[in-house]
């Protein structure tokens, strides 16, 4: 197993319910306004967010900037969404829970049930730093993400 190919995830705690953490997180297309590595987002043919809908990603770290596809996989209104990226085959997910008062825990995950492709795992050692360092990379960014959608969501 590579560090690429480990489960990664990180929760937080966020001073609001369920519902309004789902508000923000079940709209893909928000994600560039917390996420250090994406920049924008865009569904395919104006859909909204849901079971099935492909969109793309516009990502930069440092200098290199690329797209990735994707399509949500999982779309469980104040549960879960989740969406598979095809260039490296990665799913990305957003879990939600009542933490038994009247907040949300929230934990952001990514899975590698197939793997990661060859492709990931090259473009990874040759311009993303190697395979350790970038899969800490990931990591920082989920916890600023999270920090940053937790933000968002007891504005």
């Amino acid at each position: 197993m590579t560090p690429l190919d480990q489960l990664l995830e990180d929760s937080i705690r966020v001073a609001a319910p369920p519902a309004a953490v789902w508000t923000l997180v079940s709209d893909v297309r928000r994600m560039a306004e917390w996420s250090p590595q994406v920049t924008s987002t865009r569904i395919a043919d104006g859909a909204e967010p849901g079971e099935g809908v492909a969109f793309t990603n516009r990502n930069r770290y440092g200098e290199l900037e690329w797209t990735t596809h994707a399509r949500i996989l999982r779309y469980e209104p104040e549960r879960e969404i989740a969406f598979r990226i095809d260039e490296n085959w990665a799913v990305w997910s957003f879990l939600l829970r009542p933490d038994g008062t009247e907040g949300t825990v929230l934990t952001q995950r990514r899975s590698t049930p197939d793997g990661i492709s060859e492709l990931a795992t090259e473009l990874a050692e040759g311009f993303l730093g190697g395979m350790d360092s970038f899969t800490e990379v990931l990591r920082e960014g989920m916890r600023e993400t999270l920090v940053a959608i937790k933000a968002t969501a007891e504005a």
